[in-house]
């Protein structure tokens, strides 16, 4: 057994992933005896993908985990809020709902909010769901303010929100942040990987001629998985057969219009096109198949979309969805795009670096590198990974749009995971969540509503209360949630402070 301490820590790669994985350990593992050092290694001349810039609300809990002043970073990263995504057309042409963050409505006795009201809509005797739902109002009227805890019950104490940010700016906040607290950037490209006699990494030899020797490795290379993937040759599992888009454009375009705490979604005829609104710009970007579409029409279809004028010409990115079959090899973590990709759909890739470098805290090795650890943390990974994908296959899988590249994800063979919630959902509306799966039951709730998955009958429960008094209890959830949102500042005036 080999209990001496891990202490040299190298992180491969900036960027968003490669920032926050070295902010974040040093953080975790300061101490005043100089135990561990950790070193990120990243090269000027390869730019990193940049366009995460939608979040979702645990964010913040990274954020004051490093101890982060809300106000200086929404200054450094031009941030503005963000209260859930809007969808356009996914279900249906035309039609369009908000995956709000926090909670929808208010349970009544033992039985969940959204059976009553989908009973009571069955009477066409209930407003849409949104109604219920004070971020989904909100963001509709363009409203926000912070949760304020001392208003007890109402809705305004426990508002969810995270954060639209300019990604380049963030990792270039958290890269000052972490060389403030003894991280040691190298620039250089790696031209070379040693590896050590148990077949782990020893060191990366750079174009200088450089050794960069260390115990434990952080790959945080992007797409091109340089340590777990090429030099380890983990192999790449590849789920183009549920989410079949493999190219993105994207572009930012002068702000326009109203400023929304909202990350808007549309659907196009082989994809969806993202707009992320920022204070100083907004970010945009067509996310399609290429063997429904070119990438010339991709990008003539992004452009003709703008709010605003184009701020440059639209970048291409080529990916594959999927992840490699484990995140933690030997002595090399992978964290971010290394370790795989999912589409941006629902604002989960920052998010998916965060859940990462937890982990990676939380099951930190010493120098033996213990099996089971790194299999509990392969596990987790996983299914972290895994449940995620279904929800994304979700909203592709339920719809009801006429064109090839909609009717072949409609058709397509879905995840039992999947089809479990999927059938579940149309027996009765039961939603249940599974161990830590990232969405609970609110998010699966309204996508399933908002793509026109009704339950065929009512929870056998939901009927023992009078209707006259359910349809009273849900107007007065549906009036607490209009005078809170009135009483909201808007998001572009609250901003301004």
């Amino acid at each position: 057994m080999n209990g001496a301490p891990v202490r040299d820590i190298v992180v491969v790669g900036g960027g968003s992933a490669g920032w926050m994985s070295a902010a974040a350990l040093a953080t975790a593992l300061a101490s005043g005896d100089g135990r561990y050092r950790i070193r990120l290694v990243e090269s000027d001349a390869i730019g990193s993908v940049g366009v995460g810039e939608a979040t979702i609300p645990m964010i913040q809990r990274f954020n004051r985990f490093l101890g982060i002043d809300e106000d200086a970073f929404l200054r450094a990263t031009h941030a503005t809020f963000k209260l859930g995504i809007e969808f356009e057309g996914w279900g249906a042409p035309g039609g369009r709902y908000i995956h709000g963050f926090g909670r929808v409505g208010q349970n009544l006795a033992s039985v969940p909010f959204h059976q009553y009201w989908s009973a009571m809509r069955r009477q066409g005797r209930a407003a849409p769901l949104g109604d219920y739902t004070l971020s989904c109002a909100a963001a509709r009227a363009g409203k926000f303010r912070h949760p304020d805890p001392a208003l007890g019950d109402s809705p305004l104490a426990d508002v969810a929100y995270a954060y639209h940010f300019d990604a380049t700016a963030y990792a270039a906040y958290l890269r000052e942040l972490a060389t403030s607290r003894g991280v040691v950037r190298t620039e250089g490209r790696i031209v070379g990987v040693q590896q050590g006699p148990d077949g782990g990494v020893a060191a990366l030899r750079l174009e200088s001629g450089e050794r960069v020797g260390g115990d434990l490795f952080v790959d945080c290379s992007g797409f091109r998985s340089l340590l777990l993937g090429e030099t380890l040759g983990v192999p790449f599992e590849d789920w183009s057969h549920w989410l079949p888009c493999d190219r993105a454009l994207a572009v930012p375009c002068a702000p326009a219009g109203s400023l929304l705490p909202l990350t808007r979604a549309s659907a196009r005829r082989a994809g969806w096109q993202w707009r992320i609104p920022l204070r100083h710009r907004t970010g945009n970007g067509h996310v399609f198949c290429s063997a429904h579409m070119s990438e010339d029409e991709a990008a003539a279809t992004l452009l003709s979309h703008l709010d605003g004028r184009p701020l440059a010409e639209p970048r291409l990115i080529r990916f594959r969805t999927g992840r490699r079959r484990v995140a933690w090899e030997r002595n090399v973590v992978a964290v971010g795009l290394a370790g795989g990709f999912l589409e941006p759909l629902e604002s989960t890739s920052l998010h998916m670096i965060q859940t990462g470098i937890a982990r990676l805290i939380a099951f930190f090795p010493d120098a033996g590198f213990a099996q089971a650890d790194i299999d509990e943390f392969n596990r987790q990974a996983a299914f972290e990974a895994e449940r995620i994908r279904d929800f994304i296959i979700l909203h592709y899988h339920l719809n009801t749009r006429a064109e090839p590249f909609w009717r072949a994800c409609a058709e397509m063979d879905v995840p039992d995971t999947l089809r479990r919630k999927i059938d579940l959902y149309r027996s009765h509306g039961r939603l249940v969540r599974v161990g830590d799966e990232l969405f609970a039951e609110n998010g699966w709730l309204q996508v399933f509503e908002g793509q026109g998955l009704r339950p065929e009958r009512d929870h056998p429960l939901a009927g023992l209360r009078a209707d006259e008094d359910v349809a009273a209890y849900l107007e007065g959830v549906r009036e607490v949630v209009g005078n809170c949102v009135r009483a909201m500042p808007a998001h572009a005036d609250y901003l301004r402070g």
